[in-house]
């Protein structure tokens, strides 16, 4: 049995999506998935991150964490999305990346990938479960199995879970507000495995 292929691809500027990949990475490898944490690709001119402290600093300790790629994409069976809500929407670094999927689309390589997504914004009603739900429309063009947490667990009850993806709140110090780190692992090991499910079940 092939362990499962798991890309968590994230957007963050100060760290908070950064943090949650980082705890489903953990999750994920003690189910035992073979796991990469990747970036999308700023798009932010270099004069807006080097105003903003928090934004620098995080820049500057993520600086080797790699890009992601459309390979990354094809490599995956799962991929965790983990973004910051714009206006209840994902942010343009991420739907950049996501609009140059289309040769990946069209070749029918994107199919039948397990999907999930997290979330954040900077108060308790910013757009987190709209701007999940967004992620999955393109999800659902891509033909993908979106895995979200449902009420499969104690942490859906509690402060950053939530039935379509961990979301969380961030407050004026850039701090997570909710204890949501078991969300995030509970949603990170189904996601594993619902994958190690149908990647087993499609070679049989």
């Amino acid at each position: 049995m092939e362990n499962v292929k798991l890309a968590i691809i994230y957007y963050s500027s100060t760290g908070t999506n950064y943090q949650l990949a980082k705890w489903a990475e953990e999750a994920a490898k003690e189910a035992g998935a073979e796991v990469k944490v990747v970036k999308v690709p700023e798009l932010a001119p270099k004069e807006a991150i080097e105003s903003n402290p928090a934004w620098k600093a995080h820049a500057e300790a993520t600086k080797d964490v790699p890009t992601a790629t459309l390979a990354d994409l094809e490599w995956a069976d799962a991929i965790i999305f983990s973004v910051p809500t714009r206006f209840g929407n994902i942010p343009s670094q991420l739907k950049q990346f996501l609009d140059t999927t289309g040769g990946l689309w069209a070749q029918g390589k994107l199919a039948n990938k397990v999907v999930s997504a997290m979330a954040s914004a900077g108060n308790a009603h910013g757009g987190q479960e709209q701007t999940i739900l967004q992620l999955y429309t393109t999800m659902y063009h891509w033909g993908a199995i979106v895995v979200a947490p449902g009420y499969t667990d104690q942490s859906a009850f509690v402060a950053g879970g939530n039935p379509y993806g961990t979301s969380v709140t961030v407050d004026q110090n850039g701090k997570i507000v909710e204890n949501a780190e078991a969300a995030v692992k509970h949603q990170a090991r189904r996601t594993v495995q619902v994958a190690q499910w149908i990647k087993n079940g499609m070679r049989q």
